[in-house]
């Protein structure tokens, strides 16, 4: 097979630059559909139970997610110019189409709650118009401060910012919608600063960023590969040949990807970037081989013929396990880590095949003009400062073996140790850099106010679904003992439409309500009186024991859990039916703050609760708790959307609940965008670590099969393990949280770190089956082969340079990371390797007695 495709790819090149460029470009025509997708939430497959939850609450809820603007005057936003600005800009965000107008929350549009005598409130807007007087503001600072639910959440403590809640029906339409506010704000007259934030337009502007990168970091990191092979090789036409093969490779894995119909997520963005340089290794080994074998006068085909019969196996063997350690992120239970990971590899083995088919083809077609320059330059490498590096790198690995391994073992320590000091830690926000608008936004507004950050604390009664089956069974049979009227029709059509989770008392209450006391009074004959009587009875019996959370004692409990988490550090503040509920209470009687409490009975809860909904935002009220009064929402702001600063608040909850046990019949679960990141933080570092251990070990067997040796095996996985380790020690050292980027560098590390072991081992054994001698063999090994090796590790590592200058932290954080994989990789293979063996030559070397011997006895 190996014969077959090296004659077809001499014999037949033609053929292969046009299938070449048929499936490069037949696939790249995908690309102009390409789609862009940032949610995080999408790190979790649809059925995960977290995350169908999460869209449950906010369905049952009407909770929508919300773009944070804020206003900051370092005076006060109480005087007449600023909160004239809020009212224009508010009015200007609720004729932006995809915002949920009736839900925007700003002090032009929600309302205050004032007492107009004992046992009698109004409820006005906050601020229908701007305040004509200073004293108007005073007037609205004070109402303000009066009002728990708006203090800290609309107007900051230290009345020097404001903010408008701006919901939005699609969180994909973030940015634009954005955009539009910034464009309102530009055109305010006014001196104040104002900030856009949020999880959402975060998400958002992220892709679009993304997208931009996307077009910018792949031809950057293109660039300077080109350069670094023409420095290397010094001749333009055979360093065409590699970035012919790079570009192939990321069209053809880009447009099959969006073919697949996969979105591109933040992951698969990477992919273009990832494949450049790596795509282009194989390439740097046949031109390295190529250079040294080629003598003027030499037979072209048969050159390459022989370099490719030589690589073939080692090139293979890397592609494959680059192929494995990547393809491993399938086993993440994270949609686009998989995707990621999947065509990655896919990538990889295309590049493969692309240097074996197009590089024979382009190097047997060079013009004899052509290979006489390049054989002029390539001969001119022997004094570059690679090749005067590298055997004196040789020569100190073999002289100073017992102390390089000594300090190999030391770093193995020090790297150890490091592990144990990370942190699992990501945030979205911290996606873009310190100066970016989004991160500025951010820190000022969280300064100012209780937090722009949500999670919501869903607590649920368990009763109520078993208690409405039997409920409803019930009224089924009531309703069929019914003579034939309009209300056993009504009740009828009622019960067809009504399921335990959807059973809402007060509706059947209404029906049999208007049937008493109907114009025209049902005749008897058509209505039995008594069976409406006792339905009546069941049904407010019902609506007693099942509206829990209109119980003192249940908002009691809640109470004191909101408390807790108000004393916690980390929660800015917290808001729920209670804090609704004692402030219609306390405006219901004096005024004062003393009347700042719970009702002691359940009418006088579901008086306070009447009263709101006559107010001019009543659906707010559906925000915390159902119709059913089964389900209450606390809704949670946090200065911080950092996953261990959320896991502080879920480690309160869970120290308040284990002192003070939920009432029977509670249960409590989490939801919001900031706890769902928790989620699948923890689902891709138990995922990662599964699939890093499988294909450690696929590797593993892979290279004992290569070698056919056990020995040279371990020897092959050395750099990679202590790559590895090295990599995430230096990670917990330097206090770099483990996050997504750094998650998925494990696969690359694994990919990667292990190619320059199975060249140098391979190379060294087939060296060593000719000399017999293992310092010549050494010798031999730090010249074309470590020069290859060199050239590679520092082709993909400043390959990935570009990525330092973008705009977006993850792709900042991979440019480092990768750059420090191939240093280290490439140091432990051409210091560690080399001082083992010859720690040890009799057992990996012994003394030859036939040097034909196959090279991979």
């Amino acid at each position: 097979m190996k014969a077959w495709v090296i004659n077809f790819s001499l014999n037949h090149a033609k053929r292969v630059y046009l299938l070449m460029a048929i499936v490069s470009l037949g696939l790249a025509a995908f690309i102009p559909t390409i789609q862009i997708d940032t949610d995080p939430e999408n790190m979790l497959p649809d059925d995960q139970p977290d995350r169908v939850f999460h869209n449950q609450v906010k369905q049952e809820f009407a909770l929508h997610d919300a773009i944070v603007v804020g206003m900051v005057n370092d005076e006060s936003i109480y005087n007449t110019d600023s909160l004239s600005a809020i009212h224009q800009l508010s009015n200007k965000i609720l004729t932006i189409d995809g915002v949920v107008n009736p839900d925007v929350m700003s002090l032009s549009v929600v309302d205050n709650i004032e007492q107009t005598g004992e046992g009698s409130i109004r409820f006005e807007y906050m601020m229908k118009n701007p305040p004509s007087s200073e004293s108007e503001a005073a007037e609205i600072q004070q109402n303000v401060a009066d009002l728990p639910l708006l203090l800290d959440t609309l107007v900051s403590g230290d009345g020097k910012a404001a903010s408008i809640y701006v919901p939005i029906k699609d969180k994909n339409e973030s940015y634009r919608i954005s955009q539009a506010i910034q464009q309102h704000i530009d055109a305010l007259n006014t001196d104040d600063q104002f900030h856009i934030t949020g999880l959402p337009v975060a998400e958002d502007t992220f892709g679009y960023e993304m997208f931009v990168q996307m077009g910018i970091s792949a031809p950057l990191a293109a660039a300077v590969i080109f350069l670094l092979l023409l420095f290397f090789f010094r001749n333009l036409t055979i360093v065409i040949a590699p970035m012919i093969i790079a570009m192939a490779t990321v069209l053809s894995t880009m447009g099959l990807l969006i073919a697949c119909g996969f979105k591109v997520h933040i992951m698969s963005s990477m992919i273009a970037i990832f494949l450049m340089p790596i795509a282009v290794v194989d390439s740097v080994h046949v031109m390295s081989e190529f250079a040294d074998r080629f003598k003027p006068g030499a037979d072209v085909k048969q050159v390459v013929k022989d370099v490719i019969s030589h690589l073939f196996r080692p090139m293979l063997f890397t592609s494959i396990t680059s192929t494995a350690g990547f393809a491993s992120l399938a086993l993440t239970p994270i949609p686009p880590v998989q995707i990621f990971g999947v065509f990655v590899g896919f990538g990889i083995l295309l590049a493969f095949i692309w240097t074996i088919l197009f590089m024979p083809a382009y190097i047997s077609r060079m013009s004899e003009k052509q290979l006489k320059a390049l054989q002029a330059k390539l001969h001119g490498d022997q004094q570059s400062l690679i090749a005067r590096f590298i055997p004196k790198l040789g020569l100190f690995s073999t002289s100073w073996s017992k102390a390089i391994v000594i300090a190999f073992m030391t770093v193995l320590a020090f790297s150890i140790v490091g592990i144990e000091k990370i942190q699992i830690n990501d945030n979205p926000v911290r996606w873009f850099k310190q100066d970016h608008r989004i991160r500025i936004a951010d820190r000022v507004l969280n300064d100012h106010f209780a937090g722009t950050y949500d999670a919501f604390l869903v607590l649920s009664h368990t009763k109520g679904t078993a208690y409405a089956t039997e409920l409803l069974q019930r009224l089924t049979d009531v309703t069929e003992q019914l003579e034939d009227s309009s209300l056993k029709s009504k009740l009828t059509t009622l019960l067809n439409n009504t399921s335990e989770q959807t059973f809402n008392a007060s509706e059947f209450i209404a029906v049999i309500d208007d049937a008493f006391f109907a114009e025209e009074p049902v005749a008897a004959e058509a209505v039995d009186a008594g069976l409406l009587e006792q339905a009546m009875s069941l049904l407010e019996q019902y609506q007693s024991e099942t509206q829990y959370f209109t119980q003192p004692e249940t908002l009691q409990y809640m109470a004191s859990l909101q408390q807790a988490l108000n004393k916690s550090g980390v929660v800015g503040k917290s808001n729920s039916v209670v804090d609704l509920v004692k402030t219609v209470n306390r405006e219901l009687f004096s005024g004062e703050q003393k009347d700042f409490v719970l009702p002691d009975s359940q009418a006088g809860v579901a008086q306070t609760l009447l009263q709101y909904q006559s107010s001019h935002r009543p659906q707010d009220l559906w925000h915390m708790v159902n119709p059913s009064y089964s389900r209450a929402v606390v809704w949670l702001q946090l200065t911080s959307g950092d996953n261990q600063d959320m896991l502080t608040v879920m480690d309160t909850v869970d120290a308040f609940t284990k002192q003070n046990p939920l009432p029977e019949g509670m249960s409590l679960k989490w939801a919001g965008k900031t706890y769902i990141n928790v989620v699948w933080q923890d689902a891709m570092v138990s995922g990662m670590l599964d699939s890093l251990i499988s294909a450690f070990i696929v590797v593993f067997i892979m290279m004992v099969i290569l070698f056919r040796s056990i020995i040279f095996g371990l020897m092959a996985m050395l750099p990679l393990s202590l790559t590895i380790t090295f990599i995430y020690g230096l990670i917990g050292w330097v206090g770099k949280d483990y996050d997504m980027p750094i998650a998925v560098l494990s696969a690359l590390t694994l990919g990667l770190s292990v190619d320059f072991a199975i060249h140098f081992i391979d190379r060294t054994r087939s060296i060593y089956a000719k000399t017999g001698d293992f310092y010549k063999t050494i010798q031999l090994m730090f010249e074309e082969p470590g020069r290859a090796i060199t050239r590679n590790a520092i082709v993909i590592a400043i390959g990935f340079t570009p990525l330092l200058f973008a705009p977006l932290v993850p792709y900042i954080t991979v440019g480092i990371f990768l750059a420090t994989i191939m240093t280290v990789s490439a140091l432990v293979t051409l210091l560690m390797l080399p001082a083992i063996f010859n720690l040890g030559k009799s057992k990996f070397f012994p003394k030859q007695q036939d040097n034909q011997n196959n090279e991979f006895k």
